[in-house]
């Protein structure tokens, strides 16, 4: 049982979301489909820089936070700036399913430990927000 509701299976995923793309969308259906309340935690603006460099976000947490909201899919989202902080909201989501991208298989999952199950979701070939704005800068 979690935190978020007496009798909801809930389904937690985190990350940048700097630029919404396919590849988000199917990740967060997919989470949806197992679950009955999702939640996101997206990262702040300023460990967005720190993280990806000082280029980025191109889009605010506030505007990241409107656009996530506004998916039907998506019941809650949280901003933090810290590992623990993502911890601390994990722990106080007490998700029955986390989702993080496969290319976090053979590295640590900050706050794993809070979830009842982890999942790694293959990640859809040609969408990355990275290689998006690589694409956009080589026009």
């Amino acid at each position: 049982m979690s935190n978020f509701g007496t009798d909801k299976i809930v389904g937690f995923t985190n990350g940048c979301f700097d630029i919404l793309h396919v590849g988000h969308v199917q990740m967060l259906e997919y989470i949806k489909k197992n679950c009955d309340y999702l939640v996101i935690g997206i990262d702040s603006d300023r460990r967005v820089k720190e993280n990806k460099g000082e280029e980025r976000p191109l889009n605010t947490e506030d505007d990241r936070l409107y656009m996530l909201e506004s998916l039907r899919c998506v019941d809650a989202v949280f901003v933090f700036d810290s590992d623990q902080e993502l911890i601390e909201l994990v722990k106080r989501t007490a998700p029955d399913l986390m989702v993080v991208g496969s290319d976090y298989k053979n590295r640590q999952v900050i706050g794993a430990k809070h979830a009842k199950n982890v999942v790694f979701f293959e990640r859809i070939d040609g969408f990355s927000t990275t290689k998006i704005i690589q694409c956009t800068a080589d026009r």
